[in-house]
């Protein structure tokens, strides 16, 4: 038997459950289980879990078949607990390091106590931690273990129970279980404390409390659901009348239950307006009929406030309320008019068309801060012209880059009055990256945030752990980031990592990356074509290299001696360069092309294209291998400076663990794989599927139709996602000539 239980309820937490779970597994005390209770959840949770449970036997998984709330879900993982102490933890919260250990050290130092109470701390998104204000409460004075009655100041803690461990023969003693409905914590927490003999402290911070910027908070939603409070309250003065010699905590419960009525009164975002009154008025029925003899009322306005509820005054609370609205309203005004003369600077001409109506068939699209068309934008622009030609699309571009666009788009250039006229007027906005933060986010309009690669190294707001990599103001950020109301994932992979480093309340699409459909969907002709326009030789191996960006070098120097490669690999070998969009034209580049043996193709309009033509990628830390393992072709690792590139940026998983392929470290291994062609063997294949597998989940060929027909058609029921072992893709080079010579 193991000595702690850890019951962890699980429900759409999955961009913070492996954090949660890893903040466990990582304990220095491994005498311990975790009961993970999946609440019917509709994201990934449920497979997250599973994926943990194979890899580690103290995690038991149960699968709910319905969705049945926090307090059922903790029951259904108190009933398999099998350890001397029990601890409930939320799945976006964390344990500290050393928790486990100092919690059995404490429990065992003060002889087995029913309850002990440890400290926590709350975390927010951009790194702050706030102390317990109530601390205090947790010092380690006096005897080891007393009753509530020696400390009954302990009941001004907040009403959590993932702050104590329970010893599981004193909750199985008094028939403890958490009820359905909202403030589930009251009844268990406060039944639990005045029944105890022997209680102890732990002053320690065991605990992070994560105050998630949007959503996980369902106290913070508009609801009636919020009227479950008195059903809670119900079942404390129930378990009261049941137990007599309990009758001395009427008072100080009495002064709990009016303090939490009042909280949801008061707090905006709880109650519905329309509900307020009938909210009141049970809350004075309940305080008149609980109200203790003897009683005496807090002093000041909260006093005040008790006196109103006996009184049932609502017309005299609520005009009280108001005039604390009245205060705050003057200082938002005051904000407003500040924001005001903020975005005056924006220009009159954007003020003007602000404040006209939106064209509902008008779509504005940009790509990599509106240097190209192109990316999953430029796709979702296609697929929109054959399933809704009626939409007008127009794209931004920046001046300097006006002579790159296509022939046959519609241009704005940035920072005119058609530029500031579409972005205050179109409908959909569709940007792989951010637009600038003087664009206004209508009421009305709908942003699509496509996202420009699966994410190897860290981003949002995982770059806070690596500060040399970014000089980001992740306020400002989050701001843009608020503007979303889609996000485009190509994998469940990614779909985790966005959720948590952009925490905004945007709808996740898992519909593949639109960009990605031609490397399913096109034929010999299309390869062909692509090759033709590089000037690639029918028989020539094509290799595509395409390092990322280095935060730490200030231009693109290739950490590859591409003259070397050129004699070493023959005339039969082309090296395709594609330096990062960051770096622009590299003179380092430009000089070795005249070899004709390294061709520079950084300024080509459409990567796509060159992933069709290439043999193989080259690359490093790009998410480039993401999409070219779409077209099930070798893909080779060269990572010479991992080491630096993994410490100053951050990755979310080790490549040299876990490639797409071969992996060379040197300039030396790189040419011997490729002359070799061991970069193509039985085992890089092995390596190759699973990869794909894992990051090309949803890249069927059919992204961007789905994209379309949600966002623009608003339809609902899309096309199903294709099974993997029944896709197709993009024949390669050597398939495309043979099927021509065919035909």
């Amino acid at each position: 038997m193991p000595k702690l239980s850890l019951v962890v309820p699980v429900y759409k937490v999955q961009g913070y459950l492996p954090e949660c779970l890893d903040s466990i597994l990582g304990q220095d005390c491994t005498d311990f289980e975790i009961i993970a209770v999946d609440d019917c959840s509709p994201d990934g949770s449920g497979a997250i879990l599973d994926e943990y449970a194979k890899r580690d036997d103290r995690i038991h998984v149960i699968h709910l078949t319905e969705n049945v709330g926090l307090g059922r879900a903790r029951n259904a993982g108190l009933e398999k607990a099998t350890g001397d102490y029990v601890l409930f933890l939320d799945s976006d919260d964390t344990l500290s390091d050393g928790a486990l250990s100092a919690i059995r050290d404490r429990i065992e130092a003060t002889g087995d106590p029913e309850i002990l109470i440890f400290d926590y701390a709350r975390t927010y998104w951009d790194g702050r931690v706030r102390p317990n204000l109530r601390a205090d409460l947790l010092k380690e004075e006096g005897p080891d273990t007393f009753s509530l009655a020696e400390r009954p100041q302990l009941l001004d803690l907040l009403q959590i129970v993932w702050n104590k461990a329970y010893r599981r023969d004193f909750v199985t003693r008094t028939g403890l279980t958490f009820p359905p409905g909202y403030y589930e914590d009251a009844p268990w927490t406060f039944c639990s404390l005045i029944s105890t003999e022997r209680i102890a402290v732990l002053d320690r911070v065991c605990v992070y409390y994560r105050q998630r910027r949007e959503g996980g908070n369902i106290l913070k939603t508009v609801s009636r659901k919020h009227f479950d409070v008195f059903d809670q309250y119900q079942r404390v003065f129930d378990y009261l009348d049941a137990h007599e010699e309990l009758a001395k905590w009427r008072a100080p419960l009495f002064r709990k239950m009016v303090d939490h009525y009042l909280t949801v009164l008061e707090r905006p975002g709880r109650l519905p307006q329309d509900a307020r009154a009938e909210f009141f008025h049970r809350a004075s029925a309940d305080y008149r009929a609980r109200v203790p003899k003897g009683f005496t009322r807090p002093g000041g306005g909260r006093g005040h406030k008790y006196g109103m509820l006996e009184r049932d005054a609502y017309a005299t609370m609520m005009s009280a309320l108001a005039a604390v609205k009245l205060r705050q309203r003057v200082r938002t005004r005051t904000r407003t008019a500040l924001n005001r003369s903020k975005r005056g600077a924006m220009g009159a001409f954007y003020q003007s068309q602000l404040r006209l109506p939106l064209d509902d068939n008008l779509v504005l699209f940009s790509a990599y801060w509106s240097r190209s068309v192109s990316c999953n934008p430029a796709a979702i622009d296609a697929e929109l012209a054959r399933l809704a030609p009626h939409m007008r699309r127009v794209w931004a571009v920046r001046a300097d880059n006006a002579g790159r666009v296509p022939k046959g788009v519609n241009v704005v250039r940035v920072g005119s009055r058609d530029y500031w006229t579409a972005v205050a007027r179109a409908k959909y906005l569709v940007n792989n990256v951010n637009f600038a933060d003087s664009v206004v986010k209508r009421e009305g309009q709908i942003h699509v945030q496509t996202h420009h690669g699966t994410p190897l190294k860290t981003m949002g707001l995982d770059q806070q752990k690596y500060p040399a990599s970014t000089d980001m103001d992740f306020e400002k950020l989050l701001e843009r980031c608020d503007r979303w109301d889609y996000s485009i994932s190509a994998n469940q992979f990614s779909t985790v990592i966005w959720e948590r480093v952009y925490p905004c309340s945007y709808t996740t699409l898992e519909t593949g990356y639109p960009r990605n459909d031609v490397l399913v969907n096109a034929g010999a002709e299309e390869v062909r074509a692509a090759r033709a326009a590089l000037g690639l030789a029918d028989g020539a191996k094509a290799f595509l290299y395409m390092p990322t960006h280095r935060e730490y070098q200030p231009g693109f120097t290739p950490p590859l001696d591409l003259g070397r490669f050129a004699r070493e690999l023959g005339p039969d070998a082309t090296l395709l360069v594609r330096g990062h969009y960051f770096y622009g034209n590299s003179p380092h580049v430009d000089e070795l092309r005249r070899t004709g043996r390294v061709v520079d193709v950084s300024g080509h309009a459409r990567v796509e294209e060159l992933y069709l033509a290439a043999d193989a990628l080259i690359t490093d830390y790009s998410s480039a291998m993401f999409d070219y393992a779409v077209l099930d072709r070798p893909i080779i690792s060269y990572v010479p400076d991992w080491d630096v590139y993994s410490a100053v940026r951050g990755t979310y998983f080790d490549l040299l663990q876990e490639p797409p392929g071969a992996v060379a470290t040197t300039q030396a291994e790189l040419l011997k794989l490729l002359s070799s062609g061991a970069y193509d063997s039985p085992e890089t294949t092995k390596r190759r599927d699973t990869f794909r597998r894992r990051f090309c989940e949803f890249d069927d060929g059919h992204a961007a139709e789905r994209v379309v027909r949600r966002v623009f058609l608003g339809e609902e029921s899309l096309p199903p996602i294709v099974l993997f072992d029944e896709r197709h893709h993009a024949p390669t080079p050597a398939q495309a000539l043979e099927l021509v010579e065919r035909a």
